[in-house]
């Protein structure tokens, strides 16, 4: 690293790397300093506004795996890993071992879903790292060989991240009941939709145990809603940037409870990339944009909807008991077909946890050297 060159300006500086000339600001240089960061709290114990005057690099040199910079007026020069400095010169930021490429999928995707036993995920690392690799890149999986008591769905969601309530508490229970709360709570059809958006964080993964299933009919419907999202922006892509650029209400509301929430229909990360949707007819409250956007935006938004019925991306299958379906909710968009209730029990216990949380344990898993990677010859048979 002896070939490194620095160029000094007036607010930063160009730093010459094996992959080519960078430009860094020097603020952010001070605060890129290993000794900002307390080694025991893992958190940044120097507060750059402290600083009597815009900083100013005087000199800079390598030392092993570390930039040296002096600064003007300050005795403690800043050591600032190589590293770092060609991971943000290269995609603008650090390195994120969570950020995974999204695989989008469509109606055949059944046979390919990880499936891994419940042991394997609260017992084993490798196992953890399997199931929270599977829901960044898929969105969805299947936990098997449930245990068949109260106990099993919260030892399941733990070893993800911890549970997040919601307005029905902690835990749900997916049944017919005689007052419902809920649309899910019946024997009816459920359309398509993500959990709860009136909340104003809607739950991020969603974990459906199935104790029971005996009836006649009540298939689950699962589709992927960024392969559908990306599909609307390449067929009509003025219609995507509707729904992923405005905000509609939602709410959940009962005796007990009244939840509203503004969200957008396609949901974007800061690269444009989608990284989910929130859609829920049944809970979708009165629109609140301007009237003369509506007449563009709602043709938008029931065009996005009616892609969602289409066979290319629904995928349908039935709930087995001693199966856990977890999904991330900002993704996954799931339903359900009717069934006829006396034809025997249907019974699915639910909770939630974090979407940080999931990328957190991904993250502590990676740097232990877990990554829940697909053998190559998965990856072959997949592709």
């Amino acid at each position: 690293m002896n070939d490194v060159t620095f160029d000094f300006q007036e607010n930063g500086m160009f730093v010459g790397l094996p992959g080519g000339q960078a430009y860094f600001n020097y603020y952010w240089l001070h605060d890129a300093c290993v000794s900002c960061i307390d080694p025991q709290t893992r958190e940044r114990v120097f507060d750059t506004s402290e600083l009597s005057a815009p900083p100013r690099a005087t000199s800079a040199h390598v030392d092993g795996d570390m930039v040296v910079i002096g600064w003007q007026d300050e005795a403690q020069a800043s050591h600032v890993p190589i590293v770092l400095l060609e991971e943000v010169a290269a995609n603008g930021r650090a390195n994120d071992s969570a950020e995974i490429a999204r695989s989008l999928w469509y109606h055949d995707h059944l046979p390919d879903i990880t499936r891994i036993s419940q042991t394997a995920v609260t017992d084993t690392k490798e196992g953890r790292a399997r199931l929270t690799r599977a829901l960044i890149e898929d969105g969805i999986a299947i936990v098997t060989d449930m245990e068949p008591s109260t106990e099993s769905l919260p030892r399941l969601a733990e070893a993800i991240g911890p549970i997040t309530p919601s307005a029905e508490g902690l835990f749900f229970d997916v049944r017919v009941e005689i007052e419902p709360t809920n649309l899910a709570f019946t024997a009816g059809p459920l359309e398509m939709h993500t959990d709860l958006p009136g909340e104003e964080t809607a739950p991020g993964v969603q974990f459906l145990h199935c104790l029971e299933n005996t009836v006649e009919g009540g298939l689950s419907l699962f589709l992927d809603g960024a392969a559908v999202a990306e599909a609307l922006r390449d067929e009509d892509p003025e219609a995507f940037d509707l729904l992923s650029r405005h905000y509609i209400p939602f709410f959940y509301r009962h005796d007990n409870w009244d939840y509203r929430a503004h969200q957008r229909v396609i949901e974007t990360d800061l690269d444009g990339n989608v990284t989910g949707v929130t859609i829920s007819q049944h809970l979708q409250d009165n629109m609140d944009l301007p009237q003369e956007l509506l007449d563009r935006y709602y043709p938008a938004f029931l065009k996005f909807i009616r892609m969602m019925r289409e066979d290319r991306f629904l995928m349908r299958f039935r709930s087995e008991a001693g199966n856990c379906v977890v999904f991330d909710n900002h993704r996954i968009v799931h339903g359900r077909e009717g069934y006829v209730a006396d034809s025997g029990s249907r019974h699915l216990r639910g909770c939630y946890t974090d979407r940080g949380a999931l990328r957190s344990t991904y993250r502590v898993l990676a740097r232990q050297g877990y990554t829940g990677e697909r053998a190559v010859e998965e990856v072959q048979a997949r592709a």
